[in-house]
């Protein structure tokens, strides 16, 4: 038990040590993404690269109402009044006039056929030891394009520290 606490004590000074002495980051807070140790935000995961995933878009073909606009020209009658005077002379005047309008309106006229996205493309890391914990492996991960880039060209197991934009793949 206490070579257990006595090696945790030596790691957790260990990774400390390592932080302080980082260099030259990123945006994101990690260095290129590989290699080295930096400041983890509550965001950033840490670990050794396993595996990489490239999921490509997919679509499928399906079809669909075809809207069209469709205008008639229309008619409709107005009616204007005038009051003039006052007291017991007061008289109104009513008047009509036709005002000519465009009604338009969406009516359906056949199918159209259209490309529906049923699985976006997603970029897919594999991480052991994460965030030091060495019973979680086999973590999936979605991440951006230029983490998965970084991880492809690093060697497995090298140490790796971004931020995910997604868990599972």
């Amino acid at each position: 038990m206490t070579r257990r606490l006595l090696a945790a004590g030596v790691a957790a000074v260990l990774m400390a040590g390592l932080g302080a002495c980082a260099s030259g980051g990123t945006d994101d807070g990690t260095q290129d993404g590989v290699a080295g140790y930096t400041r983890p935000s509550p965001e950033t995961v840490s670990g050794l690269r396993d595996a990489v995933r490239h999921l490509s878009r997919k679509t499928v073909t399906d079809t669909r109402a075809h809207l069209v606009r469709k205008c008639t020209s229309a008619t409709k009658q107005v009616r204007h009044t005038s009051r003039s005077g006052s007291g017991t002379r007061k008289t109104t005047r009513v008047w009509y006039t036709t005002e000519h309008y465009r009604s338009c309106r969406k009516v359906r006229q056949g199918t159209e056929m259209y490309r529906r996205v049923v699985r976006p493309e997603r970029w897919c890391v594999s991480v052991d030891d994460v965030n030091g914990v060495k019973a979680e492996d086999d973590v999936w991960y979605q991440v951006t394009r230029e983490i998965y880039d970084r991880a492809q060209a690093a060697d497995r197991h090298t140490r790796m520290v971004f931020a995910p934009t997604g868990s599972g793949c």
